[in-house]
């Protein structure tokens, strides 16, 4: 990565808000955002490897406050930046950035959320998201297949069931990362859409 691409992911940094306001600011929701954090539970292993791998790093997340997957990780993730002290989770708006989202499709799709890992310096250590592996295994597998409130309810137990424990090690993960892919990694836009 350039030292121009680290500008351009600092100031996103700076135009993104910090998680916390955004879940306060939550129109959709806010009873699940609220209530998987209040039940979230942070295993001992995830806080020592944060504080070991993540100390200083930042979570930059493409996301929308109606976003079921993102109300059933996120706030896992807040938790373990609170217990470990040493993650900073700012949000930048899907629908605003669509040139950011882009960068970070789903099978062609803007799904969210969109963790981006960046180191203390704003370099981009790697992306998560939009599920934990095996949900999103399961999700691919299952829509279409099944009735549209049937396949929410099996994928809300799948969270239930997981506890936020493949997230958690999901993302982790991408602070363990022996450098970084400089050839392949591309300066994330930073200009808005007009309003």
């Amino acid at each position: 990565m350039t030292v121009a691409d680290v500008r351009d992911v600092a100031h996103l940094w700076r135009e993104a808000i910090p998680y916390d306001d955004f879940v306060r600011e939550a129109s959709e929701l806010k009873g699940l955002w609220d209530g998987v954090y209040r039940v979230a539970r942070v295993p001992d292993w995830a806080v020592a490897q944060a504080r070991r791998d993540a100390a200083g790093g930042r979570l930059l997340i493409l996301n929308e406050d109606w976003c079921w997957d993102a109300a059933n990780t996120l706030p896992v993730l807040a938790k373990l930046r609170d217990a470990s002290g040493g993650l900073e989770m700012r949000v930048l708006s899907r629908d605003e950035y669509p040139e950011v989202m882009d960068r970070y499709l789903t099978n062609g799709t803007r799904s969210i959320p969109i963790v981006i890992a960046l180191d203390p310096v704003f370099r981009e250590l790697g992306a998560w998201g939009p599920r934990p592996q095996a949900i999103q295994a399961w999700a691919v597998s299952n829509r279409g297949r099944l009735a549209k409130d049937d396949f929410y309810a099996q994928l809300m137990r799948r969270y239930g069931r997981d506890r936020g424990e493949s997230t958690l090690r999901e993302v982790l993960a991408l602070f363990n990362v022996a450098g970084t892919n400089e050839a392949a990694a591309a300066p994330i836009p930073t200009s808005r859409p007009a309003q």
